[in-house]
């Protein structure tokens, strides 16, 4: 692999800003200043550092990130700003999307990463990966509201949704719904079939992954080693 492209990949510096640190001296391979920005490196046995830090390979990337309004969960689009757009483009040159879907108005924890094989894994329906969400609606909600969450409830096209879990708040118009799957706009039309309205949807957890209290609206992070350990768990990698 050649060095500015380890270093793009590992969102290290541009390929741009890799040949200005080779020539000042500020890039070494092994201990060796290196001599070329396109030098062929091995990622894994290979020691590079970039301005004295070293700077460690990792194939796949997960990145957290606390959607705001207005975003549309894609890599692009046409006509709204995506939630890549709220990344540096060191990172949106990894080849990052959205682990699943956020409608464009709902608020809240969305993965992102260049892994395909754990986000279609963490997808799956069979593997029952939870996603909690905070919601508030138009009208006030009662048990027997909730029985029918808890029991599946008949979408609008026939569709017959798995049980999900719900718990109300004092006031009855706000709460946390749970989903083991993720269909169109789904709490969404869930709600919609009980004669009610979504008015605030925020994913707070998916998986083993909660929404950091202090992670402001549409700031992002890495997953911390744990965490990443966390879900490639619960992908069953």
């Amino acid at each position: 692999m050649r060095l500015d492209k380890f270093l793009s990949i590992t969102a290290t510096a541009t390929r741009k800003e890799t040949a200005r640190a080779v020539r000042a001296g500020q890039v070494c391979v092994n201990g060796s200043p290196a001599g070329r920005a396109d030098l062929a490196i091995d990622p894994e046995r290979d020691t590079v550092t970039f301005g004295g830090k070293t700077v460690f390979y990792k194939a796949f990337r997960y990145v957290l990130l606390n959607k705001p309004d207005g975003y549309v969960s894609a890599t692009e689009d046409g006509k709204d700003p995506t939630v890549l757009e709220l990344l540096p483009p060191l990172y949106t040159d990894l080849g990052l999307f959205p682990c699943g879907r956020l409608d464009k108005h709902t608020l809240g924890l969305m993965l992102l990463t260049n892994n395909g094989d754990v986000a279609h894994r963490l997808l799956s329906p069979r593997r029952h990966v939870a996603k909690r969400y905070a919601f508030r609606v138009k009208f006030p909600l009662n048990e027997s509201d909730c029985s029918r969450f808890r029991d599946g409830v008949t979408l609008e096209d026939g569709y017959e949704t798995k049980p999900a879990e719900i718990e109300l708040a004092a006031d009855g118009r706000s709460g946390t719904v749970t989903l083991i799957e993720g269909k169109y706009h789904q709490i969404k039309r869930m709600m919609e079939a009980l004669h009610n309205q979504i008015t605030y949807l925020e994913r707070v957890t998916f998986g083993p992954l909660a929404l950091p209290a202090d992670l402001e609206r549409g700031a992002w992070r890495e997953l911390t080693p744990e965490e990443e350990q966390a879900i490639l768990a619960a992908a069953s990698v």
